[in-house]
């Protein structure tokens, strides 16, 4: 049986906002807040929501780019957020992110060997001729040519500078990455390629993924759960196939129904989710989607729905579920 490489408790993330340097905070950014799951060795969960809902923040807490400002993550059966220097250090090779851009995310005055070399640099002793030979088959494992790693980054195409970030992201041998819009910034030919040699490295390799994206079908291709996130608040989480042919919450039904289809006539006759999404420096009482859902009652704005179980591992967050 699977184990859980990830627990994710009651996880809180508020950013200061401050009238002045040295002043106190007069309000706070709740970016994630109260965001609770599990995720499995060998799995891809798929992360979706708009723009402002808290995924990347998540992700940056996770992967200790940022520190929480409170609850608990447990990587691999250890505290995360308990542990000195030393067994951070060790523990973050085990993390690992393949960012949203391919061009910014490679510096464009090294070579490719110094680019993919680097953490192998500073995490073990290899150099010399073993580290280009280690960059070398790292670039194989990606479909590049081995002479790749005496190049520059802009002597590749977006598709291949997206392959370079996975093979560094591959460099220590992760047991988890984080891939932000994997394939956004690079075109559909090499999104089908990318997206292919992300499920034979996850087979090959047995890696877990954490897949955040705005594409719902590049979703619906990779992911084994989806977690759906609405201003700082987890709504709906549960086996892709059943949220996405069972969508129990009124915004994962809303962000789905907004998917253009081969029926889809137009630009006006595409489904849009109405209104804005409120504030996180002040998020509406009760049910935070309240105020843009077309089933809101009084209840809605006055009390947090509770995660309702729906079964095999499918929960949502909404005060009608049950009389659906």
């Amino acid at each position: 049986m699977p184990k859980n490489i990830l627990e994710v408790k009651d996880l809180k993330k508020y950013f200061p906002i401050r009238s002045g340097f040295f002043s106190k905070p007069v309000a706070w950014v709740k970016a994630v807040d109260g965001v609770s799951f599990e995720m499995q060795q060998g799995e891809v969960l798929g992360l979706v929501g708009e723009s402002g809902c808290g995924k990347t923040t998540l992700v940056n807490v996770l992967l200790k780019l940022e520190e929480p400002t409170s609850g608990k993550v447990f990587f691999d059966g250890l505290d995360l957020f308990n542990m000195d220097k030393k067994d951070l250090r060790r523990i973050r090779k085990h993390l690992q992110i393949v960012f949203q851009d391919p061009f910014w995310s490679l510096n464009p005055r090294l070579l490719i060997r110094d680019i993919v070399g680097e953490p192998i640099k500073v995490h073990t002793e290899l150099g010399g001729e073993e580290l280009v030979k280690r960059v070398g088959n790292l670039l194989e494992m990606v479909g590049l040519p081995r002479d790749g790693v005496y190049m520059y980054p802009h002597e590749f195409s977006g598709g291949e500078r997206q392959r370079i970030a996975i093979a560094r992201a591959l460099a220590l041998s992760p047991k988890l990455v984080v891939l932000d819009e994997p394939t956004s910034s690079i075109d559909i030919l090499s999104q089908a390629q990318i997206l292919e040699l992300l499920k034979e490295l996850k087979k090959s390799l047995g890696l877990t993924y954490i897949l955040i994206s705005h594409d719902l079908s590049v979703v619906s291709h990779m992911a084994d759960r989806i977690a759906v996130m609405y201003l700082g608040k987890m709504v709906e989480y549960g086996p892709a196939e059943q949220v996405f042919s069972q969508a129990a919450h009124p915004y994962t039904q809303a962000l789905f129904a907004a998917i253009p289809t081969l029926d889809t006539e137009g630009i006006d006759s595409i489904a849009t989710i109405e209104g804005n999404v409120p504030s996180a420096i002040n998020p509406p009482s009760g049910c935070r989607f309240h105020t843009r859902c077309p089933m809101a009652k009084d209840i809605c704005s006055q009390k947090e729905p509770a995660m309702v179980r729906l079964g095999g591992g499918h929960t949502a967050a909404c005060h009608f579920i049950n009389q659906k």
